[in-house]
């Protein structure tokens, strides 16, 4: 499988999301202090920026939309803080899913393949 196609997924690095970077631009801190508060370490796509809530209602009401934010997307993935997740192509143009569990459909219950001890 291959990277390709434009990133829209993104994700704070876990490992980096206590540690202090210095960073310089203000709309990078600015954005940076929404990803955190909006979503923590859970990943999120460029579109839930743009919406009118800037990803969640409950948590920014109808002002958090990001607007020019692209810049500061860009400075927080080169310094490591956010990590960009591409979508997987396995032939170009085509996509591909990943999904955390295998699963098998019985007609009378659902039964996980995959799940081992550590789940």
């Amino acid at each position: 499988m291959n990277e390709d196609l434009e990133c829209s997924h993104y994700m704070v690095n876990y490992d980096m999301a206590d540690t202090f970077v210095p960073l310089r631009l203000d709309s990078s801190k600015k954005l940076l202090s929404h990803i955190k508060k909006t979503f923590g370490t859970l990943a999120f796509c460029r579109r839930w920026l743009e919406r009118p809530d800037g990803g969640s209602y409950s948590v920014n009401g109808s002002s958090g939309k990001q607007e020019r934010y692209l810049g500061a997307l860009k400075n927080l993935c080169d310094v490591g803080i956010v990590a960009a997740y591409p979508p997987l192509c396995d032939i170009r143009g085509s996509y591909t899913a990943q999904y955390e569990h295998t699963i098998l459909l019985r007609p009378t219950c659902k039964e996980v393949l995959s799940r081992g001890d550590d789940y």
